[in-house]
């Protein structure tokens, strides 16, 4: 559900969907990442209806330097199935590793680049590229060739705007980049290339009569991991009113043996609620000893991102955040609406095998 603002402007809204894609069934990949359905064997649920149905704590004063992650690696084994594909060495010599899923194609509303959507847009135009993450285990590099773009909001909350080369973007999270096209027309790729890899995919915008080039499946080299080098220098343009937390939470993420992910040492089903009271400023801190990233959602909320290792700082507004290896990540909110809310990581493998707690508003 896209909802346009009453004050977005004369510009071209331009939607573009990212999607991984296989052809094997969520229960077979689960089978071949070595883990079972953990999550979903609390409620009898099975793999297939939850893939179907599921579309970080500063303390004040808190120094982040002074937390050691020895001792807390991942049990022997754990989280490296057969179709891990990129990744590099890190503090301790972890392997660090991304896209443990070996997926058949990645695509941008449903079209690979051999045959790429191709959207009209007008000389001398503006456009807002509204672009979405609905992976299930893929994060992406956003680019736009040939074209200036501005970030100009993210997960669908406005940020002071931002230039950047490339935009990464975790499974979950959405991104709104303005361009121009400039007077003289022609045709410009919109990218999103795989974390870690050379492969793939996007979408074309072209003026009328515009030469389109074939654009390869593969870019000249792969990207590197996701950092939060972009979350960093990023800002609300409404942020949180300054006010001390009342709740603060360490939130452990964790990887054992047979694919189980964790949340404080627990699976979904054996988690206790993180209980809150309505109104109240919560703070939590996640933290991550494991080999993989983790893109943390709120449901219900939209948080602010305040702490990237032991810096504190007035971030995006948003509801999900990648929380790499080895570097803490501090959000804060202000406790909304009662009820049970889910906080669990949107890689969906990680969040159906154990990765998903619940925030109890109270």
């Amino acid at each position: 559900l896209v909802t346009r603002e009453a004050d977005a402007g004369d510009v071209q809204d331009v939607v573009v969907m990212l999607h991984d894609f296989s052809f094997r069934s969520p229960e077979e990949i689960l089978a071949e990442l070595g883990g079972a359905n953990a999550h979903g064997g609390h409620g009898g649920h099975g793999m297939g209806q939850q893939m179907q149905g599921m579309p970080g704590m500063a303390m004040p004063g808190m120094d982040h330097s002074g937390h050691g992650m020895g001792g807390m690696g991942a049990g022997p084994g754990a989280g490296m199935g057969a179709a891990m594909q990129g990744g590099g060495m890190q503090g301790g010599g972890m392997m660090v590793h991304a896209n443990d899923v070996a997926y058949d194609a990645f695509l941008a509303n449903r079209r690979t680049l051999a045959d790429p959507e191709v959207v009209q847009v007008e000389k001398g135009g503006r456009v807002r590229l509204r672009i979405i993450n609905g992976g299930t285990a893929t994060a992406f590099f956003i680019t736009v060739p040939g074209l200036k773009a501005t970030c100009i909001a993210v997960d669908g909350t406005p940020c002071a705007p931002l230039v950047a080369d490339a935009f990464p973007l975790a499974q979950g999270q959405r991104i709104d980049l303005l361009v121009e096209i400039p007077a003289g027309g022609g045709a410009f790729p919109v990218l999103a290339q795989v974390e870690a890899s050379p492969r793939r995919t996007g979408l074309v915008l072209a003026t009328a009569g515009a030469a389109i080039a074939r654009l390869g499946e593969t870019a000249d080299k792969p990207q590197g991991l996701l950092d939060l080098a972009f979350e960093g220098r990023l800002s609300a343009l409404n942020p949180l009113a300054a006010r001390r937390a009342d709740q603060v939470f360490p939130i452990m993420l964790g990887e054992e043996p047979d694919y189980r992910w964790t949340i404080n040492g627990r699976i979904h089903g054996e988690d206790v609620p993180f209980t809150v009271q309505q109104g109240e400023r919560v703070e939590m801190t996640f933290l991550n000893p494991t080999g993989m990233s983790h893109p943390m959602h709120l449901h219900g909320h939209h948080f602010q991102v305040v702490g990237i290792g032991g810096r504190r700082f007035a971030g995006a507004l948003r509801d999900t955040v990648m929380v790499p290896p080895h570097t803490p990540v501090t959000i804060a909110f202000d406790a909304g609406q009662k009820g049970e809310w889910f906080l669990h990581c949107h890689h969906l493998y990680h969040m159906a095998t154990g990765m998903m707690a619940v925030v109890k508003v109270a």
